[in-house]
């Protein structure tokens, strides 16, 4: 037998709460997209080849089904990557491929485990559950974060050792278009983000306040009512607080300057993730636009058109 698999990707907008004082930390809002995707086709292998993988040099495959292969010792996998998207770019590549192997080998040895099961076992969703959430669901989605008895520590989701958080909301995203501007450099990734975390935390209460404020009274009600200029509205203050302003200060004023010129033509702007993908959010916008405002400015920036994804990843026996 085997299992083809289509991942999403995802836009995450913000961490919620890195300050702690009601007992939780952490929660998220993010969305799932259409493109960039992660598809690979898992077969089994005899248990002396180990583990065999084709069409990429990632060694995220690699680690992923060595891990899973030593914890259930079902035998070997062979996975052949026939698309996949760049890492550390901010539209969760890692979350995308760990799952996505994860559940090959499952769906491959007949290994009842749910995705967030799968998850906590290669390493994800210990700090946002957009990315897990995004694979198992789409859709626009908020995640609960983790208790302090859990979680003590505000750490990235590749350093932390947390379950992923509770799904609180899932809403149908309406039908906008989504332009992604792709940078050519890495975003900050490893040392570096747990660095951003523990030089930059706890964020102060009254910007957390505003925040979650912020999504339950604007952002959630103008996502269902498929309001894009409230939408865009509740965005760009969101930028701006909190640790999404960490986030996008990395980058310096440059990144700043086309996010407003941005703003200027596209109702929804936003960097996505640890950055630097900038994403824009319109009914009626056009990819040119956004292409030209990084020409002008001599960012390398490579531009494309997608949409929300309202189902999870396909899931697929051949």
């Amino acid at each position: 037998m085997k299992v083809k698999i289509r991942t999403p990707s995802r836009i995450h907008i913000s961490l919620i709460d890195l300050n702690g004082a009601l007992g939780r930390v952490d929660g998220g809002v993010g969305l799932a997209l259409e493109e960039p995707f992660i598809e690979i086709i898992a077969e089994e292998a005899d248990e002396s080849e180990g583990v065999i993988v084709e069409g990429s040099k990632n060694e995220r495959y690699r680690d992923v089904a060595k891990k899973v292969s030593s914890i259930f010792n079902s035998g070997g996998l062979k996975l052949r990557v026939l698309h996949e998207y760049e890492p550390h770019i901010g539209l969760g590549s890692g979350t995308q491929i760990s799952l996505a192997v994860a559940k090959a080998y499952a769906e491959i040895y007949r290994i009842d485990k749910s995705v967030e099961e799968l998850a906590y076992i290669v390493g994800r969703g210990g700090t946002s559950g957009i990315g897990v959430a995004a694979f198992r669901v789409g859709g626009f989605v908020v995640d609960g974060g983790h208790s302090r008895n859990e979680k003590k520590d505000f750490l990235p989701s590749s350093a932390s050792k947390a379950t992923p958080p509770p799904l609180i909301s899932r809403l149908e995203f309406p039908d906008w278009k989504i332009f992604l501007a792709v940078p050519s450099k890495k975003g900050f990734y490893g040392h570096k983000e747990v660095n951003l975390f523990q030089e930059n935390c706890p964020i102060p209460l009254e910007e957390v306040r505003e925040l979650a404020h912020l999504i339950l009274m604007k952002l959630l009600p103008s996502v269902v009512e498929e309001d894009v200029q409230t939408f865009g509205d509740a965005l760009w203050r969101i930028q701006h607080l909190g640790f999404k302003k960490v986030e996008v200060d990395q980058y310096g004023e440059k990144i700043w300057n086309v996010m407003g010129e941005a703003r200027e033509v596209f109702p929804a702007v936003g960097m996505s993730s640890t950055g630097p993908t900038v994403y824009c959010i319109s009914d009626s916008g056009r990819k040119k636009d956004l292409e030209s405002i990084f020409k002008e400015a001599e960012m390398n920036f490579v531009v494309f058109e997608t949409v929300a994804r309202n189902r999870g990843a396909d899931i697929e026996r051949i």
